[in-house]
């Protein structure tokens, strides 16, 4: 699925912004800048990834910033982005 450029998220405690950009390569691609990346970092990637792959895309640079946000909080933020990015509504 092609993506565009989006953002979605907030650096305030508790968020994360997730931005999506277009890749170079095939794979989903996650570059990490978290307040409890050593205790949780492999738990947010996996969250991610599991939400983007849910929403059919399989290709894609992921910069996110984390502010200690939970799992439900990251999966919206990777939705709304992710909607953005194809135009696509999850919803339909």
């Amino acid at each position: 699925m092609k993506i565009n450029q989006a953002t979605a998220g907030t650096l305030e405690s508790g968020d994360i912004m997730i931005n999506l950009s277009p890749a170079d390569n095939e794979g989903i691609s996650i570059e990490l800048n978290s307040t409890v990346e050593y205790q949780f970092g492999k738990q947010i990637r996996s969250v991610i990834e599991e939400t983007l792959r849910s929403l059919g895309i399989t290709s894609a640079l992921v910069r996110a910033t984390d502010k200690g946000a939970l799992d439900c909080t990251i999966r919206a933020r990777v939705t709304a982005a992710a909607t953005k990015a194809t135009g696509k509504d999850v919803w339909e």
